[in-house]
């Protein structure tokens, strides 16, 4: 037994893996992975664009597609579907054991329709109608507009990975997105235990961006109480907004509206927290994983987090007090004038932009292979 699985069995909490390869499938190395604790699998287009320009492990698959007359564009689906697939494969068994809780792997609509409801729900339609699996989670972003496509992909019954949410008032929404949702699916006469759900908070990303913010404080106000709250706030603001994150999850998934669609077979839509690297070597290396250890939530991971946790991870759980220190701390980073949702507004428009210039990079890596690969034919 390792870390992993105590986190899972003694805190509730799901590991997960935030990367995929085609080397991960073929070298059997994922499957070390799941048997060391690991319990799903995440992705993105950035991930992939590595993997692509990290060696020829596409190199036959994409000479395939593109002789078969594929697009490069169809050709990165293809590859990217392949890869979904054998993870899938991969993970059925968890996904078997723990009665459809875990055992799940994402694939993302293109990051080019954050802002389309009905490029969305087309798109999301068509993943699942595709892989058809049904430890399969298609990822949405939580923009303004994505809010309709995860209430309407819910209600057809599809699961989802709703992802890029920063702000605890986005947070409300997905919930009651994925309520109304479930709401309308069993108004049809639909199946609501066979949705699963995740909310993905970015949690490092928000350190990153309020941390820029204080230190800008600390510069502008230097020797005042303002500039000492400032300092003393580094570092806490994207722990603190995932806890209270969680404090929402324990309130919206309770009571007489939540204990309806439970009587009726529905999943609480888990807390997922990604992005937990650690971007700012002066914090611990495990900062946003050993103090978000939480029931029934999801921690997505890269390799190395991965690795460092199976070294000297925690399975203590959060507290109500910190909880509550949690709610201390935002009252902290207001006092500083730290405006939080301008920070969420802020990292939303950087995360889209960011997946859509990582999906033109996968595709302009996969064209130069197309052109050297017709080259070397």
């Amino acid at each position: 037994m390792t870390r992993l699985h105590d986190l899972y069995n003694r805190a509730g909490q799901s590991p997960w893996l935030d990367n995929l390869k085609r080397s991960y499938l073929t070298s059997g190395h994922l499957a070390e992975l799941v048997s060391s604790g690991v319990r799903g699998l995440t992705s993105n287009p950035t991930i992939m664009a590595k993997a692509i320009e990290a060696g020829d492990d596409y190199d036959e698959a994409l000479a395939a597609a593109l002789a078969g007359g594929r697009t490069v564009e169809e050709a990165y689906w293809d590859l990217v579907i392949a890869d979904v697939e054998g993870a899938l494969g991969v993970l059925g068994r968890v996904y078997d054991q723990s009665d459809g809780g875990d055992g799940f792997v994402s694939i993302e609509v293109s990051p080019r329709l954050a802002h389309d409801t009905d490029g969305t729900i087309e798109s999301a339609r068509q993943l699942h109608e595709r892989v058809d699996q049904p430890n399969l989670l298609v990822k949405i972003p939580a923009t303004r507009e994505g809010l309709g496509a995860i209430e309407s992909m819910i209600a057809e019954g599809r699961s989802i990975n709703v992802t890029l949410i920063f702000s605890l008032d986005r947070y409300l929404e997905v919930i009651e997105a994925y309520l109304k949702g479930l709401e309308k699916l069993l108004g049809h006469g639909g199946d609501a235990s066979k949705v699963a759900s995740v909310a993905s908070f970015f949690v490092s990303r928000v350190d990153t961006e309020t941390d820029r913010r204080l230190e800008q404080i600390a510069r502008d106000k230097p020797g005042s109480s303002t500039a000492t709250l400032a300092l003393a706030s580094l570092g806490t603001a994207a722990v603190a907004q995932a806890r209270l994150a969680y404090r929402l999850y324990l309130e919206m998934f309770s009571g007489p509206r939540w204990e309806a669609l439970q009587r009726a077979g529905a999943r609480p839509q888990r807390p997922l927290w990604a992005s937990t690297s650690t971007k700012n070597p002066a914090y611990a290396d495990l900062a946003y994983v050993d103090t978000l250890v939480a029931p029934n939530t999801v921690n997505t991971m890269p390799e190395e987090t991965v690795e460092l946790y199976l070294d000297h991870g925690s399975v203590v759980p959060i507290s109500e007090a910190d909880l509550a220190a949690g709610e201390s701390a935002f009252e902290r980073l207001a006092e500083c004038g730290i405006d939080i949702a301008d920070v969420a507004a802020v990292l939303e428009t950087e995360g889209v932009a960011a997946f859509a210039a990582s999906f033109d990079d996968v595709l302009a890596k996969l064209q130069e292979k197309a052109d050297a690969l017709g080259t070397l034919r």
